[in-house]
């Protein structure tokens, strides 16, 4: 019983070997095609499998498979393609057969079939497989916001991602974590499109329900995609969603921190920590009535104090309406304006006799402590810390300004002063009593005359002219006056009288003429005036260059240096001929005798042109000393005149 089993075995597995080698369609297993990528645009080869020999490959027909039904597409034996969509896109390549497509669409991914039919009929499949990166994503918030108090996912944002092969995948993330539908909290919807290219679109839309830390959250979505390379993926930029949320706290803002004080620009505004934050209203507390008033603000709801006042201290009350919540809101704060009052003096009448005392006082109010202290106006010397100055036995000089500063210290930048000016009777003080000027005739030069004294002096000039005056300070007056030098102001001067209900007092300006033969030649009257610390004369230059006088050119004096190289010249000259004489004496050229006359041998032209005569007025007792030519001392009968004869 066992035999005829075992031999029923072996003939069904022989039967069924027979009819898989016959090719039975439908009964013998596929082999998994060959898997080829390529990106969109490339060219993608196709090989008819590793097992077939060169010989074989004129017998080889490519097939496209779509839907299970093969369409022959290329002839390896003419060497050309088929009529049809793939006609000018396919080649062969190298030796082996490969079949090369070149611009690869979306549309080519498909199966390849190749069949040959030496030296037995075979077939080798190839799945093509095609891929495209995607644009980098867009994203788009939600611009009109969503509400925490909403009860279904609201939108947050959208993100596409364009021209893509196949789908790619979507992400999306809050703050760098990544999201998950979650019912009734998160919502991912998700579609996309076929371009005509065969590319996709995609579109997808996040939807959640948002609480009010979400305010400040970064949303963007990520597309995750293959290449033939690998895995790839791209991010779009992070967004955020308006959050709306009722308020829960509201205060007053004031600007500057610190401490305020009069002058200073304050800012009022009422804050709160809902969005979209309420309509505020801001009012004042009347001092008077007790009641609430409401404020003027600005159109973002500022209230802008400039310049602060103490008036404006009080309290301040912000007054809200939440639209949401239909909750009212109300904050209140006190405000402080510091504030110094104006600073009096007394006594106010600070006209005083020279020699008498004063003692001048100020006083002022103030919500802080305040300092006091003395300033003279011209220095800025502090003279005393306090309220009172004493100033006994004035002078002239202690005429003028004085400040008291009264200044809270507690307040920085918080203080008044107070300008007095203080008044000395005296009669006139003049700058200078006298004055000489050194001037030019037919020369415009100007005068000037400075007298101080209290009351204001009036100056009158001797010369008539008019003047023009400049006050220095309340007690002081400057005259100016521009005049002809003539010959008869050369003689008289000029003189300018000030005078007031204390007296009168006198400056003179006596002119000269300059000594034109003494000046070096770049020299001007103005050079020549006495100099002081009052500018009492001075000479102007459009009257030098416009006048009608005719200056004389001053002579070029003689260089120094010339004079010195004369004297030198000379000095060179006596020392040269000394030396001739005392060599022709060695020489013995020229004796000395102690008779009258001497001759020099010279040249027999010559001997008649020189006489030289030497006379000696000397004493005999001096003559007495010197001697002659063997060393000798003369005698004094021979120290008289000599005489020497250059001629023979």
């Amino acid at each position: 019983m066992e035999l005829p089993a075992l031999v029923c075995a072996v003939l069904l597995a022989a039967c069924c070997c027979g009819r898989r080698a016959a090719g039975v369609p439908g009964e013998a297993e596929q082999p998994a095609p060959e898997l080829v990528e390529v990106e969109v645009g490339g060219t993608a080869l196709l090989r008819c499998g590793p097992s077939h020999a060169p010989g074989n490959l004129s017998h080889v027909s490519w097939f496209s498979v779509h839907k299970e039904k093969p369409t022959l597409i290329f002839r390896v034996r003419q060497g050309q393609a088929e009529p049809g969509e793939y006609q000018h896109r396919l080649s062969l390549q190298g030796r082996d057969g490969t079949l090369a497509l070149a611009h690869v669409t979306p549309h080519d991914e498909r199966i390849f079939l190749c069949q040959g039919r030496r030296p037995r009929p075979q077939e080798h499949r190839i799945q093509l497989r095609v891929y495209k990166a995607p644009e980098e994503p867009s994203i788009q918030p939600n611009a009109v916001g969503i509400s925490v108090n909403s009860l279904e996912p609201e939108e947050v944002a959208t993100c596409v991602g364009r021209n893509g092969y196949p789908v790619p995948q979507v992400t999306w993330y809050k703050n760098r974590l990544p999201l998950k539908e979650e019912k009734n909290r998160v919502l991912i919807q998700s579609s996309q499109i076929v371009e005509s290219s065969g590319l996709y679109t995609l579109q997808s839309v996040l939807k959640a329900q948002l609480v009010k830390e979400d305010k400040d959250a970064q949303f963007y979505c990520e597309l995750s995609y293959r290449l033939p390379s690998g895995n790839h993926m791209k991010e779009s930029r992070e967004v955020t969603v308006p959050v709306f949320y009722p308020a829960e706290k509201v205060w007053l803002e004031v600007a500057p921190v610190g401490m305020l004080k009069e002058g200073d620009r304050v800012e009022i505004r009422c804050l709160a920590d809902g969005n979209p934050p309420p309509h505020f209203s801001i009012s004042k507390k009347n001092h008077t009535t007790g009641e609430m008033e409401e404020e003027s603000t600005d159109e973002d709801g500022v209230l802008v104090l400039e310049p602060a006042r103490k008036e404006h201290s009080g309290l301040y009350e912000c007054q809200g309406l939440d639209l949401d919540t239909m909750q009212s809101l109300t904050a209140k704060e006190k405000l402080l304006v510091n504030y110094v009052s104006e600073v009096r003096v007394s006594p106010q009448t600070t006209d005083v006799k020279e020699g008498s005392s004063l003692n001048l006082t100020c006083q002022a109010e103030s919500n802080q402590a305040l300092e006091f202290q003395w300033l003279r106006e011209k220095t800025g010397e502090v003279l005393e810390k306090g309220p009172t100055l004493q100033l006994p036995h004035l002078e002239r000089e202690a005429g003028g300004g004085y400040l008291c500063m009264a200044s809270a210290p507690g307040v920085p930048g918080l203080n008044r002063t107070q300008l007095v000016n203080v008044a000395v009777y005296g009669s006139p003080w003049m700058a200078s009593r006298k004055r000489k000027l050194r001037v030019k005739e037919n020369e415009v030069v100007s005068l000037s005359c400075e007298a101080s004294g209290y009351p204001r002096p009036n100056i009158s000039w001797s010369i008539n002219s008019t003047a023009q005056e400049q006050d220095k300070d309340p007690q002081s007056v400057l005259s100016t006056l521009s005049v002809l030098v003539t010959p008869e102001l050369l003689k008289m001067g000029a003189t300018c009288e000030a005078s007031n209900s204390e007296g009168s007092n006198t400056t003179v300006i006596s002119l000269e003429l300059v000594n034109l033969t003494t000046l070096p030649p770049d020299s001007t009257t103005a050079d020549l005036s006495p100099s002081t610390h009052l500018r009492t004369s001075t000479v102007s230059p459009h009257a030098r260059a416009n006048g009608t006088s005719t200056e004389k050119k001053l002579p070029e004096p003689e260089s120094k240096g010339v004079v010195i190289v004369a004297v030198i010249v000379c000095i060179l000259v006596l020392a040269v001929l000394g030396a001739v004489l005392y060599f022709l004496y060695k020489k013995g050229k020229l004796p000395c005798g102690r008779s009258g006359k001497q001759e020099i041998t010279l040249p027999p032209s010559r001997k008649s042109e020189i006489v030289v005569e030497v006379k000696s007025d000397k004493l005999p007792e001096e003559m007495g000393l010197l001697q002659g030519s063997n060393g000798d001392k003369r005698a004094p009968a021979d120290q008289g005149e000599k005489y020497i004869d250059l001629r023979h």
